[in-house]
């Protein structure tokens, strides 16, 4: 499909749109009778650690049974200035101040606590002022966000992206399974194998991790996926591609994970880059074909990514439909470009709505707490809906510009492209979610 060159010149971050709505604070049961009894200097955590650790998740005081209070808590000193709470996507870092934490009178409690809906979940950090940073003016904010720990009280954690300490997370009770993550036992489990691959159209080399599933197979269904340092070895996408595959939810399949780079080149090369579709369509498939058996099928071809992932994968379709029919955008970067031109914002969806229905089928799927992602998430749906692509998936989820909520999405959205032909039906469409 012919298509205008992206725009030139693009700014390299999202919109600087404040968040619409505060987050609903709330008191804790827990954090008010320590208050109310002046409780002993580790009595309240040892009962935290009894607990579970952190954060403390109460009943609603409403008693609404579709939320839930969350506590967050840290343990402080005598030199313990400020510890600002930062769960994704629910701190506005223009507006940080509604985000610290409290100390409850003359203990070592501090604490902040949030009311949410019970499906919620979300990866998060803990800033910390022990003392030694700047005075709360000028560039303390900034300094302060760069204070991120582990929440210690808290054994559940993540990968981190591009390296460093891991990062906390909260997941509510209500909130989707995450078992297809967990490696199980008694399954016949894929091979995963990491190359350098050079690019000539690109100028550069990188590594790519490439899944085989169990035994092998002839004409196999492909998974371009991007970002593959995040997903293998960081998440381990390969549990997730043996459960599934175990569980007859999609066939077996092969997945090419490309690295990013580098944060500069990731924005260089993911933001409709066609060079950069270039190197999967002509470079990288046909090498990793050399090794394996792959369909050149377009509708058992599926292209994956999140965030500016997300906005290459549907651009990859746009652009090349005869290799690449199956788009899972994760929380995709379809603001793209940032700009006063109005002309230039959301410019791939506006391509998408002057140019003729393709063979290619969307799956999408946003965060409800993604305030710059998610409204040009839905104009997207709008424009796929008003030129006819009646297949196309969409669904929003309680949660962030986060792995920990992408990894159960990805899941499903696998399962969407691809079930069918696990099932033995044909894969010739998908319903709308």
């Amino acid at each position: 499909m012919p298509l205008t060159a992206p725009p030139d010149g693009a700014t390299r971050r999202p919109p600087r749109i404040p968040r619409p709505r505060p987050v609903e604070r709330a008191d804790s049961a827990w954090v008010d009778r320590a208050a109310e009894r002046g409780v002993e200097r580790g009595d309240f955590w040892d009962a935290v650690r009894a607990a579970g650790g952190a954060p403390v998740v109460e009943p609603d005081p409403q008693g609404d049974d579709e939320h839930r209070v969350v506590t967050f808590l840290w343990r402080g000193t005598d030199a313990t200035r400020a510890v600002l709470v930062m769960p994704n996507k629910i701190v506005d870092p223009r507006d940080m101040a509604p985000n610290l934490m409290e100390r409850v009178p003359g203990t070592d409690i501090w604490h902040w606590s949030i009311r949410m809906r019970a499906d919620w979940r979300a990866t998060y950090s803990l800033c910390v002022d022990e003392g030694d940073g700047p005075r709360p003016e000028g560039e303390y904010w900034p300094w302060l966000r760069r204070q991120q720990r582990t929440d210690p009280l808290n054994s559940r954690t993540l990968t981190r992206r591009w390296g460093g300490d891991p990062v906390s997370y909260v997941e509510l009770p209500q909130a989707p399974a995450g078992d297809d993550w967990q490696r199980r036992e008694g399954i016949a489990c894929g091979t995963v194998s990491t190359h350098t691959v050079r690019s000539e159209l690109l100028g550069n080399e990188r590594q790519v991790h490439l899944y085989e599933p169990p035994g092998g197979g002839h004409d196999l269904p492909v998974l371009v996926l991007m970002d593959g340092e995040m997903w293998q070895p960081g998440l381990d996408v390969a549990a997730l591609l043996d459960n599934l595959i175990a569980d007859g939810r999609i066939p077996p399949l092969a997945a090419l994970l490309p690295e990013s780079l580098s944060a500069d080149q990731r924005w260089s090369e993911l933001a409709c880059n066609e060079r950069f579709v270039g190197f999967l369509e002509t470079e990288l498939l046909p090498w990793a074909g050399e090794r394996l058996s792959l369909t050149a099928d377009p509708a058992r071809t599926v292209i994956a990514g999140q965030s500016l992932g997300g906005l290459t994968a549907a651009y990859a379709a746009v652009v090349a439909p005869g290799r690449f029919g199956n788009v899972l955008a994760q929380s995709g970067s379809f603001w793209w470009p940032d700009g006063p031109d109005l002309e230039r914002s959301e410019w791939l969806t506006g391509r998408i709505a002057t140019s003729e229905k393709l063979p290619v089928r969307f799956w999408l799927s946003a965060g409800e707490q993604e305030w710059v992602a998610l409204p040009a998430m839905r104009r997207l749906r709008a424009t796929l809906r008003e030129k006819g692509y009646e297949d196309a998936a969409y669904r929003e989820f309680n949660g962030g510009h986060d792995y920990l909520c992408w990894r159960t999405e990805l899941a499903d959205g696998l399962v969407g492209l691809l079930g069918a032909e696990a099932a033995g039906e044909s894969a010739g469409g998908i319903a709308a979610a």
